[in-house]
């Protein structure tokens, strides 16, 4: 099978990246804000430090695919899905001037290597490389070459967030932030066409539902158990949407959601930001988030689509070694005591780490205070280096999508 994830810990066996590419250096002061970014990554950099990532992940026996090179593939010698590709791109673009949307499509039809036309539909199109002139004249005054007709889509190096793999299904996830949305196009076209995925990989959520969820709130506790943030980018309504789909599939194992309701700021961005399993009954978390977070398990109701869902005054750690029949969990705290350094290893990613199997992860080397602790916990730390790619609010598991991981065996 195409998909297998039913754990957060197993043995990983297949992980899909992105490669940064030149979107980032399309980033400007200006658009910061509405790109979801608070600095601008050296580019030169941020690709070596992702190639350190990779080549870690590899040397511990994974194989890594690229989004950009699955899209590529599935591109490939068709040209009828290129174009449909190629055209929903540009609509989900929100490129209105007619004569403008014809420009494009023509340019981007023109790049025959389907990988340069990938990398350029990520990277965006400025003005200047169309040779077209509107019908408004005060438009062609106005519009400068180097705007662009279409963004960049900076944010993809984060491959946890267009869609989640649970258990041997995945969710295409409708993104919470406009400048996101495209980002789960790569993803569509790559389930629905691509050999390897295509006709037997069940959808438990669609891009086009209307309520918003990310990856980064979606953590696979165990076969049975599936835990989800309700964040500041995935809501209540998306939740219950997705434990529909997932109790109405047959073939699913997964009996309750677990819905950690999270505060709603983006220092919080994600579940993933705050919390995650680093081996069989251990996890990172962060401190701020233990004295206002509410737990509700939702299990399957009686008639088809009923789902029941009960709020439990139980903490953190007794509902996860509840649900994961342990005698208990221990919550290893980001930054540990000292509050200065827990506020600011949370806010560079801390907690966000990818567990490569049960007790080793892979984590920022800046977080330095939590890495130590960790590894007083007996967990295995690999430290890859993170000056740029930090700079886009997110870590290990944030840039990393587990296709395949091992089945785990009770300790």
């Amino acid at each position: 099978m195409a998909i297998h994830v039913k754990s957060e810990i197993g043995k990983l066996r297949k992980v899909m990246l992105h490669r940064p590419g030149k979107e980032l250096e399309h980033l400007v002061p200006g658009d910061l804000e509405r790109l979801l970014f608070d600095d601008i990554p050296y580019l030169k950099t941020a690709q070596n430090e992702h190639d350190l990532f990779a080549g870690i992940m590899r040397g511990e026996g994974v194989e890594v695919v690229y989004l950009e090179d699955l899209t590529a593939e599935v591109l490939k010698g068709n040209e009828e899905l290129k174009r449909q590709f190629v055209e929903q791109f540009i609509d989900e673009g929100e490129v209105a001037d007619e004569k403008m949307r014809e420009s494009l499509a023509s340019y981007l039809m023109e790049i025959r290597d389907e990988k340069e036309l990938v990398l350029k539909m990520m990277s965006g199109v400025r003005a200047g490389e169309l040779d077209v002139k509107t019908n408004r004249p005060l438009v062609n005054l106005v519009k400068t070459d180097s705007q662009f007709i279409l963004d960049p889509i900076p944010n993809l190096y984060f491959t946890r967030d267009p869609f989640a793999c649970i258990g041997d299904g995945v969710s295409l996830n409708c993104m919470y932030s406009r400048t996101r949305r495209r980002e789960t196009l790569f993803g569509k076209y790559v389930l629905e066409n691509h050999p390897e995925f295509a006709g037997h990989t069940p959808f438990y959520y669609r891009r086009e539902l209307p309520y918003s969820i990310e990856g980064g709130d979606i953590l696979n506790l165990s076969n049975k158990v599936l835990a989800v943030g309700i964040s500041q980018r995935t809501t209540a309504e998306a939740i219950e949407l997705l434990a529909q789909r997932i109790f109405g599939d047959e073939a699913a194992e997964i009996e309750t959601i677990l819905a950690l309701d999270i505060p709603a700021i983006r220092a919080f961005m994600h579940l993933d930001t705050v919390c995650t399993q680093v081996d069989y009954d251990k996890f990172t978390i962060h401190p701020g988030i233990l004295g206002t977070l509410r737990i509700f398990e939702i299990k399957k109701g009686d008639k088809e689509e009923e789902i029941k869902v009960t709020e439990t005054r139980a903490s953190l750690a007794e509902v996860l070694a509840k649900h994961l029949e342990l005698d208990k969990v221990t919550l290893i705290q980001c930054g540990g005591k000292d509050t200065i350094a827990s506020e600011r290893e949370q806010w560079n990613d801390g907690s966000n780490t990818l567990c490569i199997e049960p007790g080793k992860v892979v984590v920022y080397d800046r977080n330095y205070v939590t890495n130590q602790i960790l590894r007083e916990n007996g967990i295995c730390v690999l430290e890859m280096a993170s000056s740029e790619l930090s700079r886009g609010r997110g870590g290990p598991r944030c840039m990393s999508m587990p296709l395949k991981r091992e089945s785990i065996q009770k300790k």
